[in-house]
């Protein structure tokens, strides 16, 4: 015989549920799109799937198994054929909004999957309450394409909340503007002139390339870029190459970096190669009307006047001389302090003409 009494029983019997009371029950059994629950009333209850998820086409066996216990909110005591019809979906929306609201009031920093990625921003699901991200809170940059957050995990905060009119507001912008101002902070209090540090190359345009340090780009301009010429930056880097650069001067927030380090001047080095009298080999680097001016290695470029091409009479360099092409010169003169070398091709005529002449007057003497 049963523990309750005869009243008990009775109260049992005639225990009656309304439309949009939360009630508590059993699973009993679990079809591919439907859940039936035993909820303590003379009928089972029934969750259909667009009732438990929003998730279409998904097999409810796999999310639910018999003897769980679960919640759920009454739609209709009687669905037309004696069964009380449940949601689960719409009772977890409704403590999703709880939770939102909370969320919006504090400030709190929420975390969820991308749901859905729309045309005009994302969607994420926080216990089965939708928030919408607007395109132009996804990110403190321009973002035109926004299929890479399918699935993603992101952080936002709630700066809407009206559940009546459907406007749960998400902003992820202001998190990473925070985060990137903190960054910044840290970066500036620890780097300082002359430091070299390691970055990532973010960008590169015709004049330079924008180096993420961690916290602020800095810019290191085409004439930073090496001891010698560097014609075209996007032919030295590519987004997303690791570099290692000397920090060559802090200005407010603007960061001017180098990649001209000291060790590595050619021109300390100089003197003792170009030395005058020294025969040079270079490369002729570009043209003016007064003279060629020749690189004998990156950093270091000397000049050869036009008188000093040929003993033979020469207008304008480009008359003998190409861009690209490789000649052998003889050092003239060395100015250290001024970083300034003059050569001679016509000193290295004279000295192959006297060449010959001796050879000449020796074999005249046989």
């Amino acid at each position: 015989m049963s523990d309750m009494s005869f009243e008990q029983m009775l109260e049992e019997s005639l225990k009656t549920i309304h439309n949009g009371e939360v009630v508590e029950g059993t699973v009993i059994d679990v079809k591919e799109d439907e859940i039936v629950l035993n909820i303590g009333y003379k009928a089972d209850g029934i969750i259909t799937r667009s009732e438990y998820t929003n998730e279409a086409n998904v097999d409810l066996r796999t999310l639910v198994q018999v003897n769980d216990t679960m919640e759920a909110k009454v739609l209709k005591v009687n669905d037309g054929d004696g069964q009380v019809l449940l949601t689960y979906k719409r009772l977890a929306a409704e403590k999703g909004n709880k939770r939102l609201e909370e969320a919006f009031n504090t400030q709190e920093v929420l975390k969820a999957p991308v749901a859905q990625v729309l045309t005009g921003g994302l969607s994420v699901v926080v216990d089965e309450a939708r928030v919408f991200i607007p395109a132009s809170l996804v990110s403190d940059t321009y973002e035109k394409n926004l299929d890479k957050y399918a699935g993603q995990e992101i952080e936002f905060v709630i700066t809407e909340f009206n559940p009546r009119r459907r406007r749960i507001i998400g902003d992820r912008k202001q998190l990473l503007v925070a985060k990137k101002a903190q960054m910044q902070k840290e970066l500036f209090e620890r780097i300082a002139v002359g430091d070299t540090v390691t970055g990532v190359v973010k960008n590169v345009t015709d004049f330079g390339a924008f180096i993420d340090l961690g916290g602020a780009d800095g810019l290191l301009h085409i004439s930073e870029m090496s001891w010698g010429h560097v014609e075209n930056p996007k032919k030295v880097f590519k987004v997303g190459d690791e570099v290692t650069v000397l920090i060559k001067d802090i200005n407010g927030d603007k960061i001017a970096l180098s990649l001209k380090f000291e060790d590595q001047n050619p021109w300390l080095t100089a003197a003792e190669k170009y030395a005058v009298g020294n025969i040079v080999n270079g490369r002729v680097a570009r043209m003016t009307d007064f003279g060629a001016f020749v690189e004998l290695e990156p950093g270091v470029d000397a000049l050869l006047h036009v008188s000093q091409i040929s003993h033979d009479h020469v207008d304008k360099p480009a008359d003998i001389l190409s861009v690209g092409q490789e000649i052998e010169a003889k050092v003239v003169d060395f100015n250290g302090e001024d970083r300034k070398i003059s050569l001679s091709m016509k000193a290295l005529e004279a000295a192959s003409d006297a060449a010959e002449e001796t050879v000449y007057e020796e074999t005249d003497a046989e």
